[in-house]
Parts: C-alpha cells; structure tokens; sequence
C-alpha cells in the first residue's frame, strides 16, 4: 500500500545531496556521531585531537510547526529547483491540491489540523530549495538541525533520514490521527507568558481540580510546550484551559492567549493517535541522520533508526521541549563564536523564541522568506 502511494515520489532535493557532501568531506566522520561543532569528545591516549571547525563558519536549520502557517506562503518558492516538483508529488500522496491551499487559502481550511501540517512540513523543505539556491554555503556547513513538532519530520527529511515522499506520507497520517483524537473530547491549548512568581504545575493540578468538580473524569491539563523561560503553553480539556485563562491574574501569568489548533496536542488526550503513527513509521525507511537533529522529546540528538521511530511517537503525547533543545545545540564555552541560525519554512516564531533563549546566538539568526520578496 504504501510503497505504491509513495513511488511517485523520488523527489531528491538538491539541499539532501548538499548534504551528504558536506558530510563526506575529508576528515570528518558520520553526521550522527560527530559531536556538536562547539565540544569535542573524549580521544583515546595518544590520538592528535582533529581541528575543530570554527562554529562562526557552520550553520543550523529550524524547522517551524503548526500554526506558522498562512495563505500566500509559497508564493516566493516557485521558481526554485525541484519546488514545483515537490508539490506535485504532494497532490499525488494527499489527494488535494495543498499548492492551491498554500498560495490561496481559504485560511480556514488551510488552519485545519489534516491541511495544516502537510502545509507546513512541505513549504519548510521548499524553503530550504530557496535557501540552497541563494546561500549554498548554508546548506553545505550544516552541522545540527531540529523542528517543532511537526516541524522534526522536515528536519528528519533535510539530514537524510527519512525520504521526502514516505515522511510526508507518515505527515498525513499523523495530522488525520491527531485530527480524530481531537474531536474525541473538547480540548485545546493555551499559550501562557508567566510572571517570576507563576507556578506552572501548581496551576494545573487546581485547574484540574476545577475540571473534577464540573463532574468530568479523568481531565487532562499540562504544559505541552516549553518555548523560553516564562513562555508555556498548557493543553487539556477545555474547560481546564478556561479556567487558567479565567483565573490568569490571581495564576501570575502576564498574558493567556488560546491558540487556533483543534486539540490538546503533545498531551496524553493524542494516545489514540500514537497507534497509526507508529504503524505508517514501521512501513517507511529511516537511516541514522547525517547530521546532529535533536527530538522535541527531550532535546537530545537522534542518534539511530529506532531512536527516531521511538521518539516520533512519543512526541505525539510529551511536551515540546523546545527550550531545552535551543540549549542544547547552542551550550558553549565563554568567548565560542555560534553557528549562523536559518528558520526555514513560514513564520518567525521559532526566531522570536532563540531572541528569548539565546540572544547571542540570535545576532546570527535570519528568516528564510516563503513569500515574494515584493510582497514582504
């Protein structure tokens, strides 16, 4: 079944063979067991230690996720090689025509869960053709990559691991689970910027509370994303996200916005949906990564085919560790210089969070448009 839905799909981006050459240059090892470019590993006695790599020279990619979509992106990717190409092998694999939803809405359909992720997934790697072909140099110093959420196939896909068409397969069948999972109970997320005084945990267990009183069983009410300090979004039952909103002031929370998704993603409400996703990951090929990418489970770098399967998985049902994953690829020692910084795909978030994170590291970040310039 599979394999006949995918055929289609040997889109080969030329950033994924930018890849593999960057990571086959004269003395460097596999992607996936080359620590970062700002440590170094241990060396057994007596080994000359390699020259490491100035990190001013490298780059990392972040991929953006769900609700950076909107109507009109794509609109400055089309003339790039393969883009055309690759959104064509979309129609095929989705059944719609996901160029027509990008470029014209209606936003809408666009938000929707089953829309919104194919969208995302598919524009952030055409994104990346634009970089390729602008700023090669970029693709070709890669050294780490990582995304939000959805955002973690495209990078899985840009280091090789997986092929465009099978990971965007499992994207759609992943965004179709999510979307049952969502319409089993009323639920939803809500994006929180706390005060120092805030207590996270304290304020779902009273919303919870509040939940049980109401007379539902079993509610379900905890962060699902960690983006900077002080920035959260809690996910749950909606009347639990109701009363954090309701109740922000006397919770200490600066600012509670609820956000456009149909769901309580990354929280134990997405169980329904692990089952399908796990099924579609077993069918698809997946190789080591030839380059560090971190999971959103975690924060941790992937570091083999069962690895990735595992944690795609879990990450449907953990938190978004987002936070802890800019500190991971960006930790270094006092005076190291860091990597220039590519967000590819729509949006600004995943930049507004690194100013937050890392302020040093963002003086290097730059947004990859997926618009016209024109129209900026």
């Amino acid at each position: 079944m599979l394999s006949s839905v995918v055929s289609v799909g040997s889109v080969r981006s030329l950033a994924s063979l930018s890849r593999r050459l960057s990571t086959n240059q004269p003395g460097s090892t596999d992607g996936a067991h080359r620590p970062p470019p700002e440590t170094s590993a241990p060396l057994p006695d007596g080994e000359e230690p390699r020259p490491t790599k100035d990190p001013s020279g490298c780059s990392v990619l972040l991929f953006p996720g769900q609700g950076s979509q909107f109507a009109g992106m794509c609109k400055g990717l089309l003339k790039y090689p393969n883009v055309k190409e690759m959104f064509s092998v979309a129609q095929k694999i989705l059944g719609y025509d996901l160029l027509s939803l990008c470029l014209q809405g209606p936003e809408e359909e666009l938000a929707k869960t089953v829309h919104c992720q194919p969208a995302v997934f598919v524009t952030s790697l055409a994104a990346v053709e634009r970089l390729n072909h602008e700023n090669p140099k970029a693709i070709e110093t890669c050294v780490a990559a990582a995304g939000f959420s959805v955002g973690e196939f495209a990078a899985l896909v840009f280091s090789g691991a997986m092929n465009y068409a099978e990971a965007l397969y499992a994207v759609k069948v992943r965004a179709e689970a999510m979307q049952k999972a969502s319409e089993l109970v009323p639920s939803g997320m809500l994006s929180v910027i706390g005060r120092p005084q805030a207590q996270y945990k304290h304020a779902c267990v009273q919303a919870k509370e509040h939940c049980r009183s109401l007379g539902i069983e079993g509610p379900v009410c905890s962060v699902a994303n960690y983006l900077f300090p002080d920035g959260r979004v809690f996910a749950g039952h909606q009347k639990a996200l109701d009363f954090l909103q309701e109740n922000s002031r006397r919770l200490h929370f600066a600012r509670a916005k609820p956000l456009p998704v149909s769901g309580a993603f990354h929280t134990e409400l997405m169980e329904s949906a692990t089952e399908p996703l796990r099924e579609v990951l077993r069918q698809v090929e997946v190789r080591r990564p030839e380059i560090n990418v971190y999971s959103n489970v975690d924060g941790k770098r992937y570091m083999s085919e069962s690895h990735v399967r595992r944690q795609l998985v879990k990450q449907l049902v953990s938190p978004v560790k987002w936070e802890q994953t800019l500190h991971e690829i960006y930790e270094r020692t006092q005076g190291r210089k860091f990597p220039h910084t590519y967000e590819v795909g729509p949006g600004k978030q995943l930049g507004a969070t690194l100013r937050k994170c890392n302020r040093k590291a963002f003086m290097t970040y730059a947004c990859v448009e997926v618009t016209a310039y024109e129209d900026e």
